[in-house]
């Protein structure tokens, strides 16, 4: 059974899981232009947006990678094709000092703040930042050491699962729960930059919660807000998506990002979806009430004389609803009308004789 978790951000504790709101991230990532004017714009769109956290990456590009040329860390098959990891993640990464600041503006404007940390100092710097929760990339969801760090904090894990096989998945989720990680969810990934979207696969998350027992979300990097909306009413509680104030800006992620009327437009979608899932019922709603009257019922369509027999040409089941069920159809036909009726009137019990 799938239990929700609890967020303790800015406001107090959040619930995410089924029954609550889904829970919508907008991911900075490397969309800051190096400018921590340009990265506070963001926080502020973001929040104008409808985003309820904003996320951050936590690393340097040498506790990532070492710089080196060979085609070990050489880029193929990407966006960034060419380019070393190292001169990727030295363009991309967010200065660590900048972080409290941005965390502190997220939170005046009504929204949650973490990151994703890449290394141990980093799961150190954030747990002086007092974040509310840790993000797990889909490429660190193989870094043990890295996982037990993080659930060592006790605070709640939000992980990525792009590329990992079940097994993995399997392995990644007892090792963080091994190591003192109670609240979890765990988001279908596909690794592509943008990600098409015959490869999202999103009946994986409802699978992904049944399995280990989690809510379950999507980190979602194809275009547009289509299959982020779909992946709510297949269970998502959690959607998490690149954000950028202009796409032709440039910069690592801004090709696969979403720009502030989309992301808008895409809470939006969220919350009809949302409100559209509703519950299991079967039990007429107000609107609902008011159209019973348009059903189809038994009405005399001819005017007939006392003691004309009832038949085909003269009782038809037509709308509205205002005669007698149209399942006394059979017992209406051969008998004989009470009295004189009138073309258009609703046929009851006492309009019908022998």
């Amino acid at each position: 059974m799938t239990h929700c978790i609890t967020i303790t951000g800015h406001d107090g504790p959040r619930r995410i899981g089924p029954g609550q709101p889904c829970y919508v991230i907008a991911e900075m990532s490397a969309n800051h232009g190096g400018s921590i004017e340009h990265a506070e714009a963001v926080v502020r769109a973001a929040a104008d947006a409808g985003a309820d956290a904003v996320k951050l990456q936590t690393y340097t590009a040498d506790t990532l990678t070492i710089a080196c040329d060979n085609d070990h860390f050489r880029i193929r098959g990407t966006l960034w094709e060419g380019r070393t990891l190292h001169d990727l993640y030295k363009e991309a990464f967010t200065p660590w000092e900048w972080q409290p600041r941005l965390k502190e503006l997220a939170n005046s404007l009504g929204m949650d703040c973490f990151s994703t940390p890449f290394d141990a100092t980093a799961v150190d710097f954030l747990e002086k930042m007092d974040v509310p929760c840790h993000k797990v990339a889909s490429f660190e969801n193989v870094d043990i050491p890295l996982l037990q760090k993080i659930a060592a904090t006790g605070k709640p894990v939000i992980m990525s699962t792009g590329m990992a096989t079940l097994a993995e998945i399997d392995e990644a989720v007892r090792t963080l729960r091994q190591a003192g990680c109670s609240d979890l969810v765990l988001l279908k990934c596909t690794s592509a930059y943008p990600a098409p979207a015959d490869e999202a696969n999103l009946r994986t998350i409802p699978h992904l919660a049944a399995t280990f027992g989690c809510p379950a979300g999507l980190s979602d990097h194809t275009m547009g807000a289509a299959v982020a909306i779909a992946a709510v009413s297949l269970g998502a509680c959690v959607i998490e998506k690149h954000f950028t104030l202009s796409r032709a800006a440039g910069g690592p992620d801004s090709a696969f990002s979403m720009e502030p009327e989309e992301f808008r437009a895409m809470v939006a979608g969220i919350r009809t979806a949302e409100a559209a899932l509703g519950v299991i019922c079967y039990e007429l709603t107000e609107k609902q009430r008011h159209s019973l009257a348009f059903r189809r019922s038994l009405f005399v369509v001819a005017d007939m004389k006392a003691g004309e027999v009832f038949g085909p040409h003269n009782v038809r089941s037509i709308r509205p609803g205002h005669g007698l069920h149209t399942r006394h159809l059979t017992d209406v036909l051969g008998r004989t009308a009470t009295r004189d009726i009138a073309r258009g009137t609703p046929l009851s019990w006492n309009l019908i004789g022998a």
